[in-house]
Parts: C-alpha cells; structure tokens; sequence
C-alpha cells in the first residue's frame, strides 16, 4: 500500500499511521529467519469487535455450567445446558457437527485429556475432576474456552494439578508479550509443570481463532523460548495446555474417535483462555 491510502484495516486511518509501522517491523523480524504471521493472521477492529461478541457469550455459557453442575448430573445435562443456554441467545455451538463431533460441549473427566463426548451415562461423582469446553459462533465469529470443576471435595492430588494448571495458564499470559514469540509462552508453562512434577500434552496444543473454529498459528506448550511465530498486535489465539499428572502419553477411544485418554491412566487438567496480541501486551477475551 501506499503511504497516504487508507489502511487495508477498514480502521478508517492512513496505512503509515495504522499498520505500515507494525508491517516494517514484521518485515525486520523475517529478515532474520524468523517464523512472522501473514496478514491475513491479524485480526481488524471491525473484526475484533464482532468476535468479542461472541467471546462475552461463550463466557456467559461457561458461567451457566458454573452455576448448574453438581453430582448426580450427567454429562448430557452439561451438554443440554450448553446447547439451550447458546441458542437461546442467538448463538450456535461451535462443535456441533464439527468433523463429525455428536455434541455441543467437550466434557473431559479425570483421565480423559480432552474432546470427551457427553453422554447420559456418564454420572458425575464426589471426587471428579471435570473440564467442560464451550466453543461458539455468534454472527459468523468464533470463540473459545475451557474450565476445570472440582465435583464436591476432591483428592489432594487433583487439588494440586488444578492449582498447577491455573498457574501454568497465568505464567503463559504473562509471557503473551508483543514482538515475543509463541515459544516463550510455552516454555513459561512447560517449565512449571516440569517444576513441579507434570508433563505437558506434546502434539495437542492451541489454535487461532475468530474467523474460523481452528487457525494458524498451531500453538504448542513444549517449544523453546524465544522460538515459533513472532507475537504481533492483532494476532488472536488460545492458551490451553493440557497438564497431566504422569506420562504426556496418550490415545484415542477407538470406539467414538474422539476422546482423548492419558497412557498411564493419570488425571489430566486443562484450562483454556482465548487471547488476542495487543500493543502494550495481551487481552484476554474468555476464560
């Protein structure tokens, strides 16, 4: 673009007063070798609005699961929660029908590392550890998030890896730092658990997101500081590492294709926010 033309941005300002400036510096860091987003990675203020959106109401979801879930439900009842609550605001749940996914609502119990499916008999009980992922598109745009609940009082050991993960999330949030790159937020959140006796799920990571369910860039937990994508304002992903007990090992249910189980049957957390790079730092649009 020229100097003088209004920014391909729609933000209604000159390209050398709106992305010229963050473009160039871009260009610096390529030069150099390094891993730079595309445009088209960088979301618009036009966009970032709507997806906020969506973001205000995927936490809202999150917030009806809070009040609601107890023993004795199932996890079908988390996913008709999901699925009322989401479309009785004008929204649609993102999984639904996503590659074939039967449901509304992730639900991932105990051991089970991520993408479980709800189903009626599957009673949640004293003791259980449970992460309940919503994703949902408002208008054309997409969010993203994932809480821990603890069922009644839980074990020590599931106390602590919860603690662990909450704590591996807000170090990665504070290593979202613009002109960082993706590998530093991992190697703040891998270092912790290391730290305290956890691994890290190797080849499940996080995503872009807002335009689509999943985007570039793939966001791994595992990567070295100061490696991956460079970190640029406008840039929106998630922060979702998956934090297990024992092995990083894993596999998948057969049977249903989806469910994720850790290898040595240890308890597995996971808490997602979704973020987005801004000039001073990093803004969190659900959690």
């Amino acid at each position: 673009m020229e100097r003088n033309d209004f920014c391909w941005c729609g933000s209604g300002k000159k390209y050398k007063k709106c992305h010229m400036p963050i473009e160039e510096r871009i260009k610096l860091h390529e030069e150099k070798g390094e891993i730079v987003p595309t445009r088209d990675l960088l979301k618009t203020p036009e966009q970032i609005e709507k997806i906020k959106k969506s973001a205000a109401l995927n936490t809202a979801v999150l917030d009806e699961v809070a009040s609601k879930i107890c023993a004795g439900m199932s996890t079908a009842d988390i996913d008709r929660i999901v699925h009322d609550f989401t479309t009785k605001n004008g929204g649609i749940p993102a999984p639904l029908g996503y590659q074939g996914f039967p449901k509304s609502v992730c639900t991932s119990l105990n051991n089970e590392v991520c993408h479980g499916i709800p189903d009626e008999g599957i009673i949640l009980q004293e003791g259980d550890i449970i992460n309940v992922d919503v994703s949902t598109i408002l208008d054309g745009y997409y969010s993203d998030a994932s809480r821990m609940f603890k069922i009644g009082k839980v074990s020590e050991r599931a106390e602590r890896l919860i603690r662990v993960t909450e704590e591996c999330v807000e170090l990665g949030l504070a290593a979202a730092k613009p002109w960082g790159h993706l590998g530093d937020i991992a190697d703040a959140i891998n270092s912790h658990a290391k730290a305290n006796g956890y691994s890290v799920v190797e080849d499940i990571g996080g995503h872009g997101i807002g335009l689509e369910f999943h985007e570039e860039p793939f966001v791994s937990y595992v990567t070295p500081k100061g490696s991956e994508m460079l970190l640029v304002p406008g840039m929106m992903f998630t922060i979702e590492p998956m934090i297990n007990e024992g092995s990083p090992d894993f596999f998948v249910d057969e049977d249903n294709g989806w469910t994720v189980y850790t290898e040595d049957d240890g308890l597995s957390a996971q808490i997602e926010y979704m973020v987005l790079i801004t000039n001073d730092g990093v803004e969190i649009l659900t959690k």
